[in-house]
């Protein structure tokens, strides 16, 4: 017995002294997420955030409410980063036709740079970034340009065409969809 509790003393003894050769560290880091905002212009110059469907209004010219045959009508949107963003994003397009004249017009888009007219002219000499002649709606995300910085802006001049096969009294609308994905953030 007496042997029993005197190991039971010695591994006492161990652990205590063993307790006394432990150490510890610690770290931690503070946490948050970063902001990121896509704001729309009809005008290029007003911008606000259109964050459901329909979105921003636009008004074609003259004309886009009673379409003719072969008929192209024009307008603006641009994009930026909304204040306090913290990063860039990319940026793709989708859109949706609706109507009896969804299957009779098509559309095509241009970045016409730093300006902000969007007529035949502007047309013929901006960057292509949607095709002539896509359908009223694309449901496969077509890649449109991206975003860097907050003073960015990527000015769209949109091109509805109307197609040789229009009937009379059709209406309908198409609604575009810019989606914005955060990218590299912004430095």
């Amino acid at each position: 017995m007496a042997i029993l509790a005197g190991g039971l003393v010695l591994g006492v003894g161990a652990a205590i002294t063993l307790a006394a050769w432990t150490d510890r560290e610690f770290a931690s880091g503070a946490f948050g997420s970063g902001a990121f905002s896509l704001v729309g212009s009809p005008d290029g110059t007003a911008f606000s955030e259109h964050p459901t469907a329909p979105g921003a209004a636009l008004t074609f010219a003259v004309g886009a409410d009673r379409l003719t045959p072969n008929a192209t009508v024009y307008h603006l949107f641009s994009l930026k980063l909304g204040t306090g963003s913290n990063y860039g994003a990319d940026l793709t397009l989708t859109s949706n036709g609706t109507g009896t004249i969804a299957p009779n017009v098509s559309y095509g888009i241009v970045d016409v740079g730093t300006g902000t007219s969007c007529d035949a002219t502007a047309f013929a000499a901006g960057t292509a970034v949607v095709p002539d002649s896509t359908p009223a709606t694309l449901t496969t995300p077509d890649e449109i340009g991206t975003l860097a910085s907050l003073t960015e802006q990527r000015n769209y001049c949109i091109a509805v065409t109307a197609s040789g096969a229009l009937g009379q009294s059709q209406t309908g609308s198409i609604t575009w969809e810019f989606l914005g994905t955060s990218a590299a953030p912004i430095s």
